[in-house]
């Protein structure tokens, strides 16, 4: 672990402690405001807020959510969106909505594994909107809508010819699709008990309004165990797969340590685990663990270049006790010099 993320380990360590202590007195009002801020080797240091506005629309819903959020950093890369969760009818109607656009300028320094340092920009703008209607048993079914406009380009000669060369160009396309969701969880944002299941499809298509047709589909599958008082052991399964996708519409590593984008395959799976341990009603710990596959296009789970492990810990901090949301502070490394440092709102799954 380099010396750069530990230090700004300690640096964001402070920034963190005195945010929660300040939300200890606001921590009955309507409104939730915390920071987001990030280390990691690629896009450099960034700083930004979440904000939301929190609703109850009846006794036997889950509390909505209405927020934005947006990031900068110092290697000019700006995030910002919208977005909202919301519950209603006695939890028998879910509806989730957003909108994001992102300009990310990213430092590869092993891009798709190949040892090639790449500097690219990459413009996204994404919107999505999600509806469940509550079946039996604690099953939702419902559809999705989901519309994506991707563009990306090289930052020198270099690396605009190996994009060409491997065929990673932009891409906007719009998309439907199914969802299914079981969802026994105690609570949506901390729980103590249960398991959530989701599986999805989208089909991207060119009739849409979109230029490139492809399919897409995930699965992800979540439990919750108590024990020992508030601790709780947490452990998740994902997949993501595609069928026609282009490359820069490829699955990629999604575990705390890496960046987004930097190695790519048309399927994934992940597995995670985290233990979550409570210190009084408030302050918390995580340490975690867990790995992913990326494989397809030849390549394959049964060799290890393939794998991507990853480990870290970190603080949490209840910052609404009622709804038990969480800020938390973690560091987390993986293999190839990969490392970062988060503060986020939310557990990781």
């Amino acid at each position: 672990m380099n010396r750069r993320l530990v230090l700004h380990f300690f640096v964001f360590l402070n920034i963190f402690a005195s945010v929660v202590v300040s939300a200890q007195e606001e921590n009955e009002s309507p409104w939730l405001v915390t920071p987001t801020l990030s280390s990691d080797p690629k896009l450099g240091n960034t700083i930004g807020a979440m904000g939301g506005y929190l609703v109850k629309f009846d006794e036997d819903s889950p509390t909505s959510m209405f927020g934005a959020m947006a990031s900068f950093s110092d290697t000019n890369s700006d995030i910002y969106g919208l977005f909202a969760r919301t519950y209603f009818a006695g939890d028998s109607h879910r509806l989730m909505a957003g909108v994001m656009n992102g300009n990310i300028e990213n430092d590869y320094e092993d891009f798709l594994g190949s040892g090639v340092r790449m500097l690219t920009t990459d413009d996204l703008n994404i919107g999505f909107i999600r509806y469940l209607k509550r079946g039996r048993n604690n099953w939702f079914f419902g559809a999705q809508l989901i519309s994506m406009n991707y563009d990306i380009t090289g930052r020198d000669e270099r690396t605009q010819i190996i994009l060409k060369l491997a065929g990673i160009e932009g891409f906007s396309s719009n998309g439907v699709g199914v969802v299914i969701e079981r969802d026994t969880r105690d609570t949506n944002n901390s729980p103590q008990s249960g398991s959530f299941l989701n599986l999805s499809n989208t089909a991207f298509r060119e009739g849409l309004g979109g230029d490139v047709s492809f399919d897409r589909y995930s699965a992800k599958y979540s439990k919750f165990m108590g024990h020992g008082g508030d601790n709780v052991l947490a452990a998740i399964v994902k997949g993501s797969w595609s069928k026609d996708a282009p490359v820069s519409a490829y699955s990629s590593v999604d575990l705390r340590g890496y960046t987004r984008g930097e190695y790519l395959s048309p399927h994934s799976v992940t597995m995670e685990v985290e233990e979550r341990y409570a210190f009084g009603e408030k302050w918390g710990a995580t340490t975690f663990a867990g790995a992913a596959c990326l494989y397809g296009d030849g390549a394959s789970c049964n060799k290890e270049e393939n794998w991507y492990p990853a480990m870290g810990a970190g603080i949490t901090y209840m910052i609404k006790k009622q709804e038990r949301m969480i800020v938390r502070a973690e560091i987390a490394v993986g293999k190839s010099d990969n490392n970062g440092f988060y503060v986020q709102f939310g557990n990781a799954f």
